[in-house]
């Protein structure tokens, strides 16, 4: 009997052997891994969202250049596919407005009295006209429609907007192609010279100004939703103080709204197009240099604003 109960008892020396020999392992383990953390510096740390200087976050901008063009080319596309004539309406929209304009203000009103090639001189202010009206608006709503994306990843803001001009550069390629081809089925002869080899360098300066204007109005916008529902009337007034479809000579007698429009970047724009491709002239140098401070300034300023107030965008 005594022989079994030392038999009985060895699986117990065993297991209690077993045990202390783990407990030695696992605290040989953790002193290894107590002697082996790293103590991280607060000064290392960054706050998630905060917002990066001026030179990283165009760098951040840059890096993303091809998904931005992607994304901005899959919106194009699936913006008119439930439609009948897809983005043929890209085209026949100005079209559309531009018969609109034409009966109204030139049969009805006679605005198209002491305007040459009075046709050519409304489909190019409707045309593009169009494209910075785009820009404008959609740069209003990019922050409030992307907000579920902003809350979800972290990007830099400047992104939405931005896609908001490559739409509308996108879909300008059809709309100055459908133009042309106006312009050159139009019974008025046109003069052509080399002043529209000029008309590239205006369509420049036009997509600099309008990125501008996106990211000031996308900061303005997110701070003042109130600024969706008037963006319209806003560029109602801005349309008629272009002279997209009347002459300024016709305010000859009130020199403050002929000066007041002659500083209107949009007038630069439509007068310096109408210019190289309908009268075959150079633009005026006060012109180019009038929507060359215009274009950088706007671009300039509207980054500067919706950069300094980038932490706040998504927030409720």
């Amino acid at each position: 009997m005594p022989t079994m109960k030392a038999q009985a008892s060895a699986p117990s020396d065993a297991s209690a052997t077993t045990r202390a020999e783990a407990s030695d392992l696992y605290a040989e383990v953790f002193r290894k891994q107590a002697t082996s953390v790293e103590i991280v510096s607060a000064g290392r740390l960054s706050l998630v969202g905060a917002r990066p200087a001026i030179p990283v976050y165009l760098k951040q901008l840059w890096r993303r250049r091809y998904f931005l063009w992607a994304e901005a080319r899959a919106k194009v596309t699936s913006g008119t596919r439930e439609t009948l004539l897809g983005q043929a309406w890209l085209v026949v929209n100005p079209v559309l407005n531009g018969l609109a304009y034409y009966l109204i203000f030139g049969l009805v009103l006679g605005a198209r009295d002491g305007i040459p090639n009075f046709l050519g001189y409304l489909i190019i202010g409707v045309f593009l006209f169009q494209f910075t009206t785009q820009c404008a608006t959609g740069g209003a709503k990019s922050i409030s429609s992307g907000r579920n994306l902003i809350r979800a990843f972290t990007f830099p803001r400047a992104s939405l907007p931005i896609s908001v001009v490559l739409r509308g550069l996108l879909n300008l390629a059809p709309t100055l192609a459908a133009m042309f081809a106006l312009l050159l089925a139009l019974p008025e002869d046109e003069n052509w010279t080399l002043a529209a080899l000029l008309f590239p360098a205006v369509i420049v300066l036009q997509v600099v100004f309008s990125t501008g204007l996106a990211l000031l109005l996308a900061r303005i916008a997110s701070a003042l939703p109130d600024l969706n529902q008037l963006i319209g009337v806003l560029m109602r007034f801005w349309l008629y103080g272009s002279a997209v479809f009347f002459s300024i000579e016709k305010f000859t007698a009130y020199p403050w709204i002929v000066g007041i429009m002659e500083a209107n970047p949009m007038y630069m724009v439509l007068d310096a197009a109408r210019d190289t491709l309908l009268y075959g002239v150079y633009p005026a140098l006060s012109t180019w240099l009038g929507l060359g401070a215009w274009s950088i300034g706007m671009l300039v300023v509207g980054f500067a604003v919706f950069w300094r107030a980038e932490e706040t965008y998504g927030r409720v």
